[in-house]
């Protein structure tokens, strides 16, 4: 396990703390889950944007064509 040291505005570093004491917790565990957090936020964006970039537009139109036809009924059009 790593060590890390930031450096925090006074009324930040008291927020957090009082955040995590709010939600039963160190403020360690309190940054341990916010990183985790941020970490696969980033994963899932990245993931998405790879396959994005490989994606067929004109089928995946053609299916949310198809999926607000559905949506639609027959009485809606």
């Amino acid at each position: 396990m790593s060590t890390l040291t930031i450096r925090l505005p006074d009324d930040a570093a008291e927020r957090l703390k009082g955040l995590a004491k709010a939600r039963g917790m160190s403020v360690n565990k309190l940054f341990e889950r916010m990183a985790y957090e941020a970490i696969a936020s980033f994963d899932t964006e990245t993931r998405f944007r790879a396959h994005a970039a490989m994606a067929d537009v004109p089928a995946a139109l053609a299916i949310l064509d198809r999926l607000d036809r559905e949506d639609a009924g027959p009485d809606q059009g």
